[in-house]
C-alpha cells in the first residue's frame, strides 16, 4: 500500500491536506504522489513539491502515473480535466475520484471511457488537520476494494462513511459547510468573551477549545447532545441563563435554516442551475 500512486489535478488547499494525510499515515509515500496545476498555479505546485512530491503542468502526465487520481479543481474546470485524461483511462487503472461539487456520478462516467471506475467524495476543510468529516459514494463500475481503498484514503484525515449519491446534497449543507457556521459561532462567543473584558487571544483560544471539548463529548460518549447540555445547566445557575438568551435569539432555527440554504444551493448546483 506504501507504494500506492496517487495523482492530485489541482494543488490547492485540499489536494494538499491530503496529500500531507496519506503520507503521514504510510498510505503512501512522498515520491509516489504526482500533482498537476496550471503554470499560473505554479505556487501551489512549490507547496506540493515541499512535501516531497512531483509535480507537472500535464493532466494527462498525472493521470498515466496513477493508481488513483483525484480530480481537486472547481466544478467548472472538470469537463475540460477529465477530457485531458480520457486517453490514459481504462476499467483496470485508474480509480477516478472526483470532489468537484455538484459534479455528479452520472456525469463523471459519461466524461470518462465506458466501464471506468469512479468514486464522488466530499470532505471538508479540517481535514487540513486531519480531522476532516468525509464521505464517498461508489460509480457503477467502482468495486468493493475501489470502496475500501477510498475509506481508507479519506480515514487518513479524519472521519469517513459511504453514503448513497441522495445524501451527498444534505451532507454538503450540513459538514460541507458547517466549519463556516461553526467558525462564525466561535468568532461570536470571543467577541462575547471580550465584551466583558478578556483579552481577544485568550477569549478566542478559549472558545476553540470549548468547541473542540464539547464535540469531542458528543463523539466520545454517544450522548444526544440534549442530555450533555442538561448536564452542564444546573437549576437556577448561570449556564441555563446563557441557554435562554440562545433560545431567544433563535439560534437552532439560525443553525437549521443554514443547513438547508447551503443544501438547496448544492443541488442547484448538482442540478446544473
Amino acid at each position: 500500500m506504501a507504494s500506492l500512486r496517487i495523482g492530485f489535478i489541482g494543488a490547492g488547499n485540499m489536494a494538499q491536506a491530503l496529500a500531507k494525510g496519506l503520507i503521514s499515515a504510510g498510505i503512501t509515500k512522498p515520491q509516489y504522489v504526482i500533482a498537476s496545476s496550471p503554470k499560473t498555479d505554479q505556487h501551489l505546485l512549490q507547496q506540493m513539491s515541499a512535501l516531497g512530491c512531483e509535480t507537472t503542468h500535464s493532466n494527462h502526465d498525472a493521470a498515466t502515473a496513477s493508481d488513483v487520481v483525484v480530480v481537486c479543481v472547481k466544478p467548472n474546470v472538470v469537463q475540460r480535466v477529465l477530457h485531458d485524461i480520457q486517453a490514459c483511462v481504462t476499467p483496470a487503472r485508474p480509480l477516478v475520484t472526483s470532489l468537484a461539487l455538484g459534479v455528479t456520478v452520472a456525469t463523471l462516467e459519461s466524461s470518462l471511457p465506458p466501464e471506468s471506475r469512479v468514486v464522488r467524495l466530499m470532505p471538508n476543510t479540517p481535514a487540513l488537520v486531519q480531522l476532516g468529516a468525509s464521505v464517498f459514494t461508489k460509480g457503477t463500475h467502482a468495486t468493493v476494494a475501489d470502496a475500501q481503498l477510498t475509506h481508507r484514503l479519506l480515514s487518513a484525515v479524519g472521519e469517513c462513511d459511504e453514503v448513497p449519491e441522495t445524501f451527498l446534497d444534505a451532507i454538503t449543507g450540513l459538514s460541507g459547510a458547517g466549519p463556516a457556521y461553526v467558525y462564525v459561532a466561535l468568532e461570536a462567543l470571543a467577541d462575547g468573551g471580550v465584551k466583558m473584558g478578556l483579552p481577544r487571544s485568550m477569549a478566542q483560544r478559549l472558545a476553540a477549545q470549548t468547541m473542540l471539548g464539547a464535540a469531542k463529548m458528543v463523539l466520545v460518549t454517544g450522548k444526544h447532545p440534549g442530555i450533555l447540555k442538561d448536564e452542564v445547566c444546573s437549576p437556577g445557575g448561570c449556564t441555563i441563563q446563557g441557554v435562554h438568551a440562545l433560545e431567544k435569539a433563535g439560534l437552532r432555527g439560525a443553525f437549521i435554516d443554514a443547513v438547508s440554504a447551503a443544501t438547496a444551493a448544492a443541488t442547484s448546483a448538482s442540478l446544473g442551475k
